[in-house]
């Protein structure tokens, strides 16, 4: 078993075109020996926003502070604390921080 202080995790900068003020961290992967699922956690600083992309992978997003704007091809959806979104394969998506705290979510996908 591993378990780690979330704390004590290296903070990156994601950087880019096409994203501003976002920083991640592997909480857990395949560094840590998992075989099939990497944990990171995202933290969007107020007027920041996540690439608009698509893979061919699923992956599950766990809204834990803040709020803001979950867009896709077809709709920009309110996001808030305590939502659980799903992204299926292939799904145009972006995560924007419209509000006044940090946008802090746990993003799930396989290695």
């Amino acid at each position: 078993m591993i378990i780690k202080n979330i704390n004590d995790v290296e903070k990156e900068i994601v950087t880019g075109k096409g994203v501003q003020k976002v920083v991640k961290q592997n909480l857990i992967s395949i560094a840590d020996g998992a075989p099939n699922f990497t944990m990171r956690r995202f933290i969007v600083e107020p007027g920041g926003f996540t690439f608009y992309h698509t893979h061919d992978y699923e992956h599950e997003v766990c809204i834990l502070a803040g709020e803001g704007i979950a867009r896709t091809k077809d709709a920009e959806l309110k996001i808030k604390k305590d939502m659980a979104i799903l992204v299926i394969p292939n799904e145009v998506h972006q995560f924007i921080n419209n509000g006044n705290e940090d946008l802090v979510f746990l993003c799930i996908i396989p290695n």
